[in-house]
């Protein structure tokens, strides 16, 4: 069955001037244009070859293909520029010639040229691709299959007073606290993530590393590796700051304390005022 709005695989029904002709099958012959095709295409595709297209519609509300591959598909989310506004909705750039429309009464609240708005891209009632800014109608209300510690794809939403909201696996919210955040965030910004902690009402609480010691063996041997490289001895201890450790290995205090205990308890290093020593560095000649 085609979808609209995605990728599909058609077979090529015949080459005419202008372009080519694709099977749609109940939705009959869909135009590839002509200015996607290459100048020795008909010597690379025959008809009943298969090609993978994009299918959307044009300007006159026609099925039409494309080989060029748009911002984001139907039933997928994504943080799209404003070009322009009009009575009836605003239109977006989707990365395709014809802008996405998004009607009126989909948007959140107010816009301009050139903003860039997080939405949700679906199919109407009367076929037509749009667009959202009214994410919770497409965001699922069931208490997901989560559990503690599991690896999250998580698009960031909006900022709040208590951190982001962030969508998570493309299907349900959660909330990513502040003090979790250790690195600049913006919205439709799709960053991998981790299940934090599932609240007895469902609600998920999210965090951008691996929970408890869990990550503490990959943080461990950034460490080791980055002492190796400086002589066995790096000017962060567990009084740095959260930034500093942030800026060179991408994790909490916290967690870069468990990593440094681990490694003491192993007897690879030693934690001193000025930094930390690698024990087993070996002694520069002179």
């Amino acid at each position: 069955m085609l979808q609209i709005g995605n990728f599909n695989k058609l077979k090529i029904v015949k080459y005419t001037d202008f372009g080519l002709f694709l099977d749609g099958e109940d939705q009959g012959e869909i135009l590839l244009p002509k200015r996607y095709l290459a100048e020795n295409e008909s010597d690379i595709h025959r008809p009943g070859d298969i090609l993978e297209v994009f299918i959307y519609l044009d300007s006159e509300d026609r099925l039409i293909a494309t080989t060029e591959t748009p911002l984001a598909k139907v039933g997928e989310f994504a943080n799209l520029r404003v070009v322009e506004l009009s009575s009836v909705g605003a239109f977006l750039d989707w990365g395709l010639p014809k802008d996405l429309f998004m009607p009126f009464s989909e948007r959140a609240y107010a816009l301009r040229v050139g903003q860039s708005c997080l939405v949700y891209i679906y199919i109407d009632k009367s076929g037509r691709i749009c667009a959202s800014m009214r994410l919770n109608k497409f965001i699922s209300k069931e208490s997901g299959d989560f559990k503690d510690g599991q690896s999250v794809d998580l698009i960031i939403a909006n900022p709040t007073e208590l951190g982001f909201n962030a969508i998570i696996n493309g299907s349900h919210w959660g909330v990513l606290f502040q003090n979790e955040i250790f690195q600049d965030l913006k919205t439709g910004q799709k960053i991998p993530g981790f299940i934090k902690l599932v609240r007895p009402d469902g609600k998920l609480d999210l965090t951008l590393h691996k929970t408890g010691n869990s990550g503490s063996d990959d943080i461990s041997e950034k460490i080791m590796d980055l002492l190796k490289l400086e002589n066995g001895f790096l000017e962060i201890n567990d009084k740095t700051s959260a930034e500093i450790i942030y800026d060179h290995f991408g994790v909490s205090k916290k967690k870069y304390k468990i990593a440094l205990g681990s490694l003491y308890k192993k007897r690879l290093i030693t934690i001193d005022e000025d930094g930390i020593r690698w024990t087993k560095a070996p002694i520069k000649k002179i």
